[in-house]
């Protein structure tokens, strides 16, 4: 009963969205082009270089060339093995859905458990520096300063999450053993670029389907300036972004907010995480627990170093 009630409320949603898409020509046109010139100016540019280059550093087991003492210092911080640093490092710099595509890669290869993937997801959810200290200070909030305010409350929260976390985690002693790669740079190289691009059209497609659901729900419902804001954060964090910058707010309450969506993510980047890990036995409970536990102590990381730079 409860199946044939779900399926009925599923079939309603879509009909409606379907009558709404055919009804709203134009603004679901718009849209699209909006969500196209996003994933083409600022999502391919960003992270589809570091998607190859994580690729391929995994591949060749970056993790047995990272020093002893880094190796070390991490573990003994979040009581985690030796892969879940590779997972963080990575994720930095590529940014995300990143750690959920690594992490399942690295489950994937038996080179982490079950249980450390879902460990892992709960602290690597990072968000390209490029996009910080670019998009969201310089185009966005127009200070470079708040962008490092956005940028260390942003890495910052995640790690303190990490030590929160760190008994979730029994650390393995064994650590894999991890042999040299003797494939082909070239074959390593474009299984990497077509991974990559598969990951991108999957970015592309969620953020298409967010950006219409969010037109629609606005236009519909009619909703004011600061109601459409926190309904374009919580579905999708740059054009959430973009509507928080052109409201009549103090700037400590944009910075604030700024850090807040990024470290939730949106609900097209938890669509995106869900898409890597569909399939396995890691569980998306884990990267929303992270989610909300980053969000809060982002935020008020963001609001202490405001008041202490700033003011």
């Amino acid at each position: 009963m409860r199946t044939k009630i779900y399926n009925f409320i599923i079939i309603i949603t879509f009909l409606f969205l379907l009558i709404e898409i055919m009804t709203n020509k134009i603004l679901i046109f718009d849209t699209i082009k909006y969500s196209l010139n996003i994933w083409i100016t600022s999502i391919v540019p960003s992270i589809f270089p570091f998607f190859i280059i994580s690729d391929i550093l995994i591949s060749y087991n970056i993790t047995n060339y990272i020093p002893k003492f880094i190796k070390y210092l991490f573990n003994k911080l979040f009581n985690t093995s030796n892969n879940i640093i590779t997972i963080f490092f990575l994720s930095i710099i590529s940014g995300f859905p990143s750690n959920a595509r690594i992490t399942r890669k690295l489950l994937d290869m038996n080179n982490i458990t079950t249980v450390e993937a879902n460990h892992a997801l709960i602290f690597t959810h990072f968000s390209n520096p490029l996009f910080i200290l670019g998009t969201v200070s310089v185009f966005f909030l127009h200070n470079n300063t708040y962008g490092i305010i956005i940028l260390i409350s942003h890495y910052l929260s995640n790690i303190i999450v990490g030590i929160l976390f760190r008994k979730y985690s029994i650390n393995n002693k064994n650590n894999y053993a991890h042999n040299i790669n003797n494939q082909n740079l070239s074959i390593i190289l474009i299984t990497s670029i077509k991974n990559s691009i598969d990951t991108l059209l999957l970015i592309l497609g969620t953020l298409t389907c967010f950006l219409i659901l969010s037109a629609i729900i606005i236009n519909r419902l009619n909703l004011g300036l600061y109601n459409s804001c926190l309904l374009k954060g919580l579905l999708e964090i740059t054009m959430g972004l973009k509507a928080l910058s052109t409201l009549n707010i103090n700037d400590i309450y944009k910075v604030v907010i700024s850090t807040m969506f990024i470290s939730f993510g949106g609900l097209s980047v938890h669509m995106q995480v869900i898409s890597q890990i569909i399939g396995s036995n890691i569980k998306y409970k884990y990267f929303l627990t992270g989610r909300i536990y980053q969000t809060i102590i982002s935020g008020l990381l963001a609001y202490i170093l405001y008041i202490a730079i700033i003011h």
